[in-house]
């Protein structure tokens, strides 16, 4: 059997990987009976872990938020995956989110067993980041966003358009979606009653109001976020169907220049958009698999014109080659 300290520690462990257990399922896990698992919970109660007990057949146990901070135990894929998480952050899509990464890092590998700190002082010193080129976003306004998504609260705010227009937006907020290094915000705007997708980078100054409100059939917040950047905001909208399966095609679209949907195992829906039409059809063409325009129509004659074009590029380009 394991010392109290030792067991106290395998303890919190435990109680950290699931909402609730019950008393019987601990006491076999830590090869004790009920009698002594209930003394080792008092004990940490007393160091200031705020377990919660819950009577009756269907009682049990459960780990509460209190002030006192348990002990972190992670097994060694969870500390890898905590590592990487902590690398990625340093895309500095939030403003400042790569420094406050960094430290973070360097104290978790600090306490990293000698194994460990071999892989991930491997992933550190072969990993390059590619700087990119987005706007960051504060965090400070991600959170009070976060929280009025979560409090149901309306938010005011100032909002700058695609094409530099500045406008106030009042909207009952539903989600943040994330792709690559953009932030989104996903919210029925309640002057135009309609959902809207903000960038969050575009949102300047933000009020809560306070005021809460019954969300109105809100949608898919991922869907309806790959619909509007791939393809809503574009002078063309196009509907194609695609002849190879869904998870090929989305590995060659990414959510921000389309939205996938399998018809069946071989063929699926792509709906994308451009402001030009001949970007549209070179976009197509480009894409691999064999695909059937369904709208617009427009966009099959511009196919038309642009197959022409090469066809004649490969005549004159087989005729007129030197001697």
């Amino acid at each position: 059997m394991l010392d109290t300290s030792a067991r106290l520690l395998r303890l919190l462990a435990i109680l950290q990987t699931r909402a609730e257990w019950t008393g019987p399922e601990l006491a076999e896990r830590l090869g004790v009976t009920v009698r002594t698992l209930r003394r080792d919970m008092a004990r940490l109660r007393d160091l200031g872990y705020p377990v919660r007990a819950t009577p009756g057949v269907a009682g049990g146990y459960r780990l509460g938020a209190g002030s006192t901070l348990p002990p972190l135990l992670l097994d060694d894929d969870e500390a890898v995956a905590v590592v990487l998480s902590l690398r990625t952050a340093a895309s500095q899509s939030v403003t400042g989110i790569a420094e406050t990464s960094l430290r973070a890092l360097t104290k978790l590998e600090r306490i990293l067993p000698a194994r460990l700190r071999q892989r991930t002082a491997a992933l550190r010193l072969t990993t390059v980041p590619l700087a990119g080129g987005a706007p960051t976003v504060d965090p400070d306004l991600l959170t009070v966003i976060a929280e009025a998504c979560q409090n149901l609260h309306r938010l005011t705010f100032d909002y700058r358009s695609r094409d530099g227009t500045a406008s106030i937006r009042r909207v009952e907020p539903h989600r943040l979606v994330q792709t690559g290094q953009r932030w989104y915000l996903v919210a029925r705007d309640t002057d135009r009653d309609a959902w809207r997708t903000f960038r969050a980078d575009r949102i300047g100054e933000l009020r809560s109001t306070g005021t809460r409100f019954t969300p109105h059939d809100p949608p898919d917040p991922a869907t309806f976020v790959a619909d509007s950047v791939g393809a809503a905001p574009y002078r063309y909208r196009a509907r194609v169907l695609v002849h190879a399966p869904a998870a090929e095609v989305a590995e060659r679209v990414p959510p921000t220049a389309g939205l996938v949907e399998a018809v069946d195992q071989q063929s699926c829906l792509l709906r994308t958009g451009a402001d030009s039409l001949g970007f549209l059809a070179l976009h197509l063409a480009l894409l691999g698999p064999e695909f059937t325009v369904l709208e617009p129509a427009e966009l099959a004659d511009e196919l038309g014109r642009l197959a022409g074009r090469l066809d004649r590029a490969r005549g004159r380009s087989g005729s007129d080659r030197p001697e």
